[in-house]
């Protein structure tokens, strides 16, 4: 299936991307469906092999989330179960969505003072962040601003809740949903997630604002030359060195590809040198031959 419209959100970092590495299935996604880490740092995901399409990770000095894309829009990522023999999950059309923060109120409890987002309890500024992504996944890919279901609370959110789509409900659904309302799994995440005012003000059509000044991970909409190479260092890579799967950003690869040419001309040099050398000696030589 082709994909369609944008593949790259608009600022998001690929310094963690896994797409080269679980290539997954091409669609064109018209369901989001929201997650949170339950952890306050970017996950590991396992290398890739649990991981979503998008991370969005709160930096709270600045007020604002910072975009990190694992997979483009329209590609089948890995966050759901997705059992044999039933429906399809991870690959039915949804771009998957994860929240660095929890939606377990005992969690929440527990952290403390420690900075984190609880999403029953979404700051102003990570609502407008998330209404952002919502707009521009209608405005660039048609995912409707709309949410038919309930975001219940967790725990009560969590295994066969009243919430959770029957197989049929899940196959035709359209608009955002959260893990806690798809089938054939069991997490109760992203809990009471605010949905109704992410959606009024991705409609609001309110631009995302900062309080701080731009940082590389900022909106790309119109990048620089300097944004581009930036960019470009980061992408990640087969590790040329290995046989195994392995990646890097090409800043190394290239930086790699420079000592060893670095070396490459120490060694012309060196062959140079001993062939003058002899050359100089045959000179000698046949210098004595003809006095001789």
């Amino acid at each position: 299936m082709a994909k369609t419209g944008p593949q790259r959100y608009p600022g998001a970092s690929t310094a963690y991307w896994y797409g080269s590495r679980y290539p997954g299935s091409a669609m064109e996604s018209n369901v989001v469906v929201w997650h949170t880490t339950e952890g306050t740092s970017l996950p590991s995901y396992d290398g890739g092999s649990s991981a979503p399409n998008f991370t969005a990770r709160p930096n709270f000095a600045a007020k604002r989330l910072e975009w990190f894309q694992h997979f483009d829009f329209d590609v089948s990522s890995r966050a759901l179960v997705n059992r044999a023999g039933g429906v399809e999950t991870n690959t039915l059309n949804v771009v998957q969505v994860e929240i660095v923060g929890t939606c377990d109120p005992a969690t929440h409890k527990k952290w403390g003072s420690t900075p984190h987002l609880y999403t029953p309890e979404l700051p102003d500024w990570a609502i407008r962040d998330l209404a952002a992504f919502a707009r521009w996944a209608n405005e660039q890919h048609g995912v409707p601003l709309a949410s038919g279901v309930e975001f219940k609370a967790y725990p009560s959110s969590y295994g066969a809740s009243s919430v959770r789509l029957s197989n049929a409900a899940w196959s035709n659904y359209r608009g955002h949903c959260g893990h806690q309302h798809v089938p054939e799994n069991d997490h109760g995440d992203p809990g009471a997630l605010p949905m109704a005012a992410i959606l009024a003000r991705a409609k609001g059509g309110t631009a995302p604002s900062t309080t701080t000044p731009p940082t590389k991970e900022d909106d790309m909409a119109n990048p620089s030359t300097k944004d581009i190479a930036a960019a470009v260092m980061e992408y990640q890579v087969d590790d040329p060195r290995t046989e195994g799967t392995k990646y890097v950003p090409v800043k190394s690869v290239l930086w790699w590809a420079g000592a060893d040419a670095a070396q490459a001309n120490a060694k012309v040099r060196a062959l140079e040198a001993q062939l003058a050398a002899m050359n100089a000696k045959l000179d000698r030589l046949i210098a004595g031959l003809a006095q001789g």
